[in-house]
């Protein structure tokens, strides 16, 4: 007997998609979360009063017809999320140390502003964007293929697609543009992914760019908002939610091609059973934590124990009595480039960065406050600061207990915390002296909170071999245990609600269009910027 149809394991956005897209088809579901807030990288957590989102500081195709719109309203939960728009005269600024570039809406406004900066590339910008759009035409068609015949397809339609999406976007960038600043304004959001340019697939990265062509906008509330109205859904669905309830096994029975998930042991030893599992947790808990590699193919082992994780970030959170008005920060999020060579951002997370002094070569600032008013708290302006750092630098007290760690790991937080602060300095001149709240998360923190192995942000890298057909799949080898989230064909916000829509799409046999029928249920609430 099962005691659920499916038992989902993490409530990210990919987990509480599939959840929520099994429940609007009268499915009984069980979401189990390991921390006590749900939402892993979209949850929004409190520190003294001032609310912060470690993983959504903004969200693209929110307009009519754009993809997360789509899905949103699809789910049933358009309705239920309110959304701000960034400034569309600059909802990205690219920060070097004497000027800064806006990034603003609309692909023509943003190519016309790069050529106005850089009129003696304008032919280069012109053919640059011009390839960007055939790869994202060749992106759509891509997500319809099937197979051979949809291979031969794309090679007609979309021969770009082919011939350069695998090509590192730094390599295709050279190719057309020569001016390091201008390079480097069109390489600088590649935060957004989590890989260098040097090594990202073009696709990748065009995927990512295309994503804000038509504007920005912020969750009212923050990112604990949109799994707030998940939730809601799936209950009043019928389905639950349960918070503190680490999962420690996927229960397995059969051998061979008969193994099959009947559901799960939780730490506490209470085991729960279901008709199926969906894993919304990182593949390295998944593969070789809840499942064990021992049950997996020799082919499925190998690949696991070769993948690589995604990099991961310094998160200082701070609350601030400055007057960020009187400083001319608006919402939009600043992408610092103390050193304009964007690789250089990357080839820190590769060092020691404990051993280092002075600014990180990039950061990514946003005032959050600005994005959304009514985060405000006692008056004061809430920031979030991130920056790239490896998790070897940490490793060697991941034993340790959080909270409890020794007082070499809290001076080397505020070494890195100074360190920071003197990387944003140049956006917001004297914040030292006012600093109401400064707190420093680390890798460790990534991986206590959301479960992130070795505190990757984006679950593996999107590196060439592990992207496209080289991703791990989201109907796994063992009957009836599915896998969603960023380790498997897409990351971000709208990324993993995709991969969670698919998975139900696969379990139940329904095509997405199905899957998603639930629009008419109430459109996304968009409010411009101000």
């Amino acid at each position: 007997m099962s005691d659920w149809d499916f038992i989902v394991i993490g409530s990210g956005a990919g987990g509480l998609s599939a959840a929520v897209a099994l429940s609007n088809l009268g499915k009984r579901v069980l979401v189990l979360e390991q921390h006590y807030l749900p939402g892993g990288w979209t949850h929004t957590f409190a520190l003294d009063g001032h609310k912060f989102s470690p993983g959504v500081h903004y969200i693209g195709q929110l307009n009519e017809g754009g993809r997360t719109r789509k899905l949103l309203e699809g789910l049933g939960v358009g309705y239920d999320i309110e959304f701000l728009e960034l400034n569309p005269d600059g909802y990205d600024h690219i920060v070097f140390q004497d000027e800064t570039f806006d990034i603003p809406r609309g692909r023509e406004k943003f190519v016309n502003r790069l050529i106005d900066r850089f009129p003696d590339e304008r032919r280069g910008i012109e053919r640059y964007f011009a390839l960007m759009q055939r790869v994202e035409r060749g992106l759509n068609l891509a997500s319809s293929a099937k197979r051979l015949w949809g291979g031969l397809k794309l090679l007609v339609n979309a021969p770009d697609l082919l011939l350069k999406g695998f090509k590192p976007a730094s390599q295709v960038i050279d190719r057309y543009l020569k001016d390091p600043k201008l390079k480097a304004i069109l390489e600088a959001r590649s935060g957004d992914h989590g890989m260098s340019p040097a090594r990202v697939p073009f696709a990748l990265h065009v995927a990512i760019e295309s994503h804000y062509w038509d504007g920005a906008w912020y969750p009212k509330g923050g990112g604990g908002a949109i799994p707030r109205a998940l939730i809601a859904r799936l209950r009043k669905n019928g389905g639950e939610i349960r918070v503190r309830s680490r999962v420690e096994r996927i229960l397995i029975e059969g051998t061979g091609s008969e193994k099959h998930a009947v559901g799960v042991r939780l730490e506490s030893g209470e085991e729960i059973r279901a008709k199926t599992v969906i894993s919304n947790a990182d593949a390295w808990v998944t593969y070789e934590r809840l499942v064990g590699l021992d049950h997996l193919s020799n082919k499925l082992a190998s690949k696991v124990r070769q993948l690589e994780p995604s990099v991961s970030a310094l998160s200082l959170y701070m609350a601030t009595d400055i007057d960020v008005n009187a400083l001319g920060l608006d919402s939009g999020n600043y992408w610092i480039l103390n050193n304009p060579d964007v690789d250089a951002t990357y080839s820190v997370a590769q060092q020691n960065c404990l051993d280092a002094t002075g600014p990180f070569p990039g950061a990514f600032l946003t005032v959050t406050t600005k994005k959304d008013p009514s985060k405000m708290h006692k008056g004061l302006h809430t920031m979030e600061a991130f920056s790239f750092v490896p998790y070897d630098a940490f490793e060697r007290w991941q034993q340790t207990e959080s909270g409890k760690r020794p007082e070499e790991y809290t001076l080397a937080k505020q070494r890195l915390t100074d360190r920071m602060l003197d990387t944003i300095s140049g956006v917001v001149p004297g914040l030292r002296d006012h600093l109401v709240l400064c707190e420093l998360g680390t890798p460790l923190t990534n991986s206590y909170y959301v479960n992130a192995y070795r505190g990757c942000l984006y679950g593996t890298a999107k590196s060439k071999s592990q992207i496209g057909p080289g991703s791990l799949p989201i109907k796994t080898e063992i009957n009836g245990l599915y896998h969603c989230g960023q380790s498997t064909s897409a990351h971000g916000v709208l990324g993993a609600l995709v991969t969670g829509a698919m998975a139900a799409s696969r379990i139940t046999g329904k095509r997405m269009h199905e899957i998603l029928a639930h629009s008419n249920e109430g459109e996304v609430n968009l409010h411009s910027a101000a």
